[in-house]
């Protein structure tokens, strides 16, 4: 996925774990009302049934790969 400066997605929650990393420029995620700064190479786990946000200050694209566990509720 590829944001622009001023773009965001928000309120979205997803019944499975998701690593997202940012492949190029800088992102702001928000999950459950806690912000994180990502920068270039760096990822994190946004747990399932979670709110979260993101938020692009500048340009920047991201990986997200959305973990399946084997269990569906």
């Amino acid at each position: 996925m590829s944001f622009d400066e001023g773009e965001e997605l928000c309120e979205k929650m997803l019944p499975f774990d998701t690593y997202v990393q940012i492949i190029d420029g800088t992102a702001e995620v928000e999950i459950s009302k806690v912000k994180h700064t990502l920068e270039l190479g760096m990822g994190i786990i946004i747990p399932a049934h979670s709110l979260h946000c993101f938020s692009a200050n500048e340009q920047f694209k991201m990986i997200s790969t959305v973990i399946k566990s084997g269990y569906e509720e």
